[in-house]
């Protein structure tokens, strides 16, 4: 089982895309609990919001109740295709969370929800990096996991995956200019699309980020 690159994990949701949304393509397919942590923190950040790792745009929808701004981004072309037919009033894109199509601080949350699975363990601080240039000052991020032993890979069903912990996930945040506030971690019951064990965190941009931004010329 090797590391997979995103062209690899864009191939395989490529491939399999019709599949995921059948299974798990709509709120109503998702745990009450899941929508509960993400619609607290939707309610309780400011600004326009990112949903990393879109898939079909089913989060993104959720994020964008009650008028707010939200857009979705997503290495899978199919999963795009059907987020953007989905839900034509919100902007979708392809492209990779290493170099974000968005200037420094457009957003004031970023939802990560199952998107960093996947992610070489090694890879994760340039990625946490990206995140806050493009959150503003005080911004935030969820991230949902699968809670385990940290960087211990397992043969996920789409791609090789990863297990973190919270306190694991924390350390590397802070590194990148992030510290975690609220975390929760919990068992799987019958009739959820997964049995591995749940975890999910926020984390907040703390003061002083934005040292870690680059001028915008720079990423021409």
């Amino acid at each position: 089982m090797g590391r997979a690159s995103d062209p690899d994990i864009a191939a395989a949701y490529d491939a399999r895309a019709a599949e995921y949304v059948a299974l798990a393509g709509s709120i109503e397919q998702m745990d009450a609990r899941d929508a509960a942590v993400i619609a607290t923190w939707r309610d309780g950040s400011r600004g326009s919001l990112l949903d990393a790792g879109c898939g079909p745009g089913q989060w993104t929808e959720f994020l964008s109740l009650g008028g707010r701004e939200a857009r979705g981004i997503d290495l899978s072309a199919e999963f795009i295709e059907t987020a953007r037919r989905r839900h034509p009033d919100i902007p979708f894109e392809v492209g990779s969370f290493r170099d974000l199509p968005f200037d420094s601080a457009s957003f004031g949350g970023i939802l990560a929800w199952y998107s960093l699975i996947h992610t070489p363990p090694t890879d994760l601080p340039e990625i946490f990096m990206e995140f806050v240039r493009v959150l503003a000052p005080g911004g935030s991020i969820l991230i949902g996991f699968f809670d385990g032993e940290p960087c211990e890979r397992f043969a996920h069903a789409v791609a090789p995956s990863y297990f973190w912990s919270a306190d694991a996930l924390a350390e590397m945040l802070a590194a990148a200019g992030f510290e975690v506030v609220a975390s929760e971690t919990r068992g799987r019951e019958r009739g959820e699309i997964s049995t591995r064990p749940h975890g999910s965190l926020v984390a907040r941009a703390t003061a002083g980020t934005l040292v870690h931004t680059q001028p915008e010329e720079d990423r021409a």
